[in-house]
């Protein structure tokens, strides 16, 4: 059990994820994916359990990739 409690390193690669669901349905609202996802973040009761799922990857890759460009 308290291997389960490890996080792993490469936890992305097992995400089952259609690429570009979540660029779609901002470009369907006719905004960016930054102001849906802010949209669903501070409003995640309007937003099926899905999209808010989507909307946290989003800005958990996002902070990923900053720290990497940081360094």
């Amino acid at each position: 059990m308290a291997e389960k409690k490890k996080k792993e390193k490469k936890w992305i690669q097992g995400m089952e994820m259609k690429e570009g669901a979540f660029t779609a349905k901002a470009k369907r609202k006719g905004i960016t994916t930054a102001q849906l996802q802010e949209n669903v973040l501070s409003n995640p009761d309007e937003y099926d359990e899905k999209t808010v799922k989507q909307a946290r990857l989003r800005k958990t890759l996002v902070g990923l990739k900053k720290r990497k460009d940081k360094k």
